[in-house]
C-alpha cells in the first residue's frame, strides 16, 4: 500500500484530525468525509446513532432552547395562535399522504411548527435505544418504503422541511434535520433516490468514481468512497487502522468488520512471493489481498505524532488484533510489540516515549537484511550473478516506485477530475432548480392570469348585465307611458263612440217621435175638426217639449 500523505481538509464538516489517507489505499481522495447509513430500515438505527455522534454540540443547543422555549409556553402558544384545526397533521401524515397535499398545508404553516416536526424527528432518531422510539421509527421508514409515488418528478415540488422529513425517515441520518446542514432540494432527492452518497461530507454522485463492481451497481445507495463493504456504515474516522482500504479497487472496510468476516490471514507474499507468506487482507468487492504491514508502518509514520494517549493506545489495540493470528516474523513481532505498549502504560511509561519506541521497529524493518549481512563481512568477494541480482532488485525497487509516482499522480488527476465532474453535477442541480423555480413562477403566474381574466369577465357580465337591466327599466317605462296614452285614447274614442251611438240612436227615436206626432197631428186634425180639445192632444204638447228639452 501506498503510505498516506497530507492534504488540507476542504471546507465543511470538521474533525480533530488532518491526515488524509491517500486514494490507492483508502479508496477515497477524502476518506474523512464519511457519512452515510444502511439502505435497509433494519440497520438505520445503529447508522443514526454513528451519525449522532458527529453532532453533538449543536443538536443538544437546539434541543435544550426548544425544550426551553415549550417550558414558557412560548413555542406551543405561538404556533396555535396561527392554527386552524383543518391545518395540524403529524408526522405520520407527512411520510403517508401525498407530496404535492403535504407541501401545500406546509406553505401555510408558520417557520415555529415545521421547525417542531423536525424537532419531534430528531427526538425520535436520538432515543432509538427506547422500544418506543424505535418503533415509532420502524413504521414511518415502513410507509416511505412503501410508497411508489415518492419520485424525482413529485418530489420536485415538496416542502423544503417536507423533502428534509422524508430524507431522514428513510436514511435514519437525523444530520439532515440540523439547522446548520444546508443541502440542495435536488441533492435531497438525489440521496432519497439512492443517485447521490447519503454522506454529507462525501456528497459523490453514485456509483462512485463510476466503479461497476457488483455492488455498487445495486445502487442501494452504497459508496465506495466512504461505507464499509460489508456492513454498508461509515464514520468521520479518519488517520486510523480502523478503516482498511483495498490497494486495488479502492473499496473500504472497518477492521472490526474484516476481522469478524475472516478476510485478514495469512497468504504469499505480494513482494516475494509463494516462497514466503505474511498477513494479507482480502477485499469482499474484488477477492484481491493487499499486505498490511507496510500499510500499519506507514499510518503511524504520519498520524502518530499527532495522536493523544487515548487515540495512540486505541491504534495499537486495532493494530494488535489484526496481527493476532499472524503467522510471518514481522507480524507476530508487531502483535507482540503493540501489547508490550498496551500494557507499559499501566505502568507509567511516557506516551512520547511509546511513540518513538513503535517508530523505531518500524525503522528496523527499513533496512535490507541482506545488505546487513554484506556489511558485517564485506571483505568477501560479491559473486557476479549475485551483483546482477542486487542491481536488478534495485532497478524493480526503482521501476516500482516510478510506477507508484505514475499511479499517484493518475490518481491526483482522478482527483481532480472527479472535483471538476462534482462541481459539474453542483451546477446542474442549481440548474434544475432554478428550473424548477421558474417553472412554479410561472405556474403560480398563470393562475394569477387566469384568476385576473375570469374577474374581468365576471366584472364585464355584471357591467353588460346592469347595462341590460337599466334598458329594461327603460323600455318598461316608456311601454307603460304608450299604454297609458293608448288607454287614454281608447277610453275616450269609446266615450266619443258611444255619444255618438247614443246621439244617433236618440236622432232616430226623435224622428220617429216626430213621424209619430206628425200621424196624431194629422189625425188629430181630423178629429179637430169634428170639435172638442183631446186628451191626445195634450200629451203631444208635452211630448213635443220634452223633445225640445232634448
Amino acid at each position: 500500500m501506498l503510505p498516506p500523505r497530507q492534504q488540507p481538509r476542504p471546507g465543511g464538516l470538521q474533525t480533530s484530525l488532518s491526515l488524509v489517507v491517500s486514494p490507492d489505499a483508502c479508496g477515497s481522495p477524502n476518506p474523512h468525509e464519511r457519512g452515510s447509513t444502511s439502505d435497509q430500515a433494519r440497520e438505520s438505527p445503529s447508522e443514526s446513532a454513528s451519525s449522532r455522534e458527529t453532532w453533538p454540540t449543536s443538536d443538544a443547543l437546539m434541543v435544550k432552547k426548544l425544550e426551553k422555549e415549550k417550558e414558557n409556553g412560548y413555542a406551543e402558544h405561538s404556533v396555535v395562535r396561527n392554527m386552524s384545526n383543518s391545518d395540524k397533521m403529524s408526522l405520520r401524515d407527512i411520510a403517508r399522504e401525498r407530496v404535492d397535499v403535504i407541501a401545500d398545508r406546509m406553505r401555510n404553516l408558520p417557520d415555529e411548527y415545521l421547525e417542531k416536526f423536525k424537532h419531534e424527528l430528531r427526538v425520535i432518531l436520538e432515543g432509538l435505544g427506547v422500544s418506543q422510539h424505535r418503533d415509532e421509527f420502524l413504521f414511518l421508514q415502513r410507509l416511505v418504503n412503501s410508497r411508489g409515488d415518492l419520485t424525482e418528478g413529485t418530489m420536485c415540488i415538496a416542502h423544503r422541511t417536507q423533502l428534509e422529513i422524508l430524507v431522514a425517515i428513510k436514511t435514519g441520518i437525523q444530520a439532515f434535520l440540523h439547522p446548520s446542514v444546508s443541502l440542495s432540494q435536488a441533492s435531497l432527492i438525489d440521496i432519497f433516490l439512492y443517485k447521490r452518497c447519503r454522506n454529507i461530507a462525501c456528497g459523490s454522485v453514485l456509483p462512485a468514481e463510476e466503479c461497476s463492481c457488483e455492488i455498487c451497481l445495486k445502487k442501494n445507495g452504497f459508496c465506495n468512497l466512504c461505507m464499509c463493504v460489508n456492513c454498508n456504515k461509515f464514520d468521520f474516522e479518519v488517520n486510523t487502522c480502523r478503516w482498511i482500504g483495498c490497494d486495488l479497487c479502492s473499496h473500504w472496510t472497518h477492521t472490526d468488520c474484516a476481522i469478524s468476516n475472516g478476510q485478514i490471514g495469512m497468504g504469499p507474499s505480494v513482494k516475494n512471493g509463494a516462497n514466503s507468506a505474511e498477513t494479507l487482507f482480502r477485499c469482499h468487492a474484488c477477492s484481491r489481498t493487499s499486505e498490511l504491514f507496510g500499510w500499519v508502518k506507514d499510518v503511524f509514520q504520519h498520524c502518530a505524532p499527532s495522536w493523544d494517549a487515548e487515540a495512540f493506545l486505541r491504534e495499537l489495540d486495532f493494530v494488535r488484533r489484526i496481527f493476532q493470528r499472524s503467522e510471518d516474523a514481522k507480524g507476530r513481532k508487531l502483535f507482540w510489540k503493540c501489547k508490550e505498549l498496551i500494557e507499559k502504560p499501566k505502568g507509567g511509561v511516557a506516551d512520547p516515549m511509546a511513540c518513538k519506541v513503535i517508530l523505531s521497529f518500524f525503522q528496523e524493518f527499513d533496512v535490507d537484511p541482506s545488505k546487513s549481512q554484506d556489511n558485517d563481512d564485506g571483505t568477501r568477494p560479491v559473486p557476479p550473478q549475485e551483483a546482477f541480482a542486487k542491481i536488478a532488485d534495485v532497478v524493480q525497487e526503482a521501476i516500482r516506485k516510478m510506477e507508484a509516482v505514475a499511479e499517484e499522480k493518475m490518481r491526483m488527476v482522478k482527483k481532480a477530475r472527479l472535483s471538476l465532474e462534482a462541481c459539474d453535477q453542483e451546477l446542474k442541480d442549481k440548474a434544475r432548480e432554478v428550473t424548477a423555480l421558474k417553472m412554479e413562477r410561472q405556474k403560480k403566474k398563470q393562475q394569477i392570469e387566469e384568476l385576473e381574466s375570469i374577474v374581468r369577465l365576471k366584472q364585464a357580465e355584471a357591467d353588460m348585465f346592469d347595462q341590460k337591466a337599466s334598458e329594461a327599466r327603460r323600455e318598461a317605462e316608456r311601454l307603460q307611458r304608450i299604454a297609458l296614452a293608448k288607454t287614454d285614447k281608447s277610453d275616450e274614442d269609446y266615450a266619443s263612440r258611444y255619444l255618438k251611438q247614443r246621439l244617433s240612436e236618440a236622432e232616430a227615436e226623435k224622428q220617429y217621435l216626430f213621424e209619430k206626432i206628425k200621424l196624431q197631428e194629422s189625425s188629430r186634425a181630423s178629429q179637430s175638426s169634428a170639435g172638442g180639445s183631446d186628451p191626445s192632444q195634450i200629451m203631444y204638447s208635452k211630448i213635443q217639449d220634452l223633445l225640445k228639452n232634448v
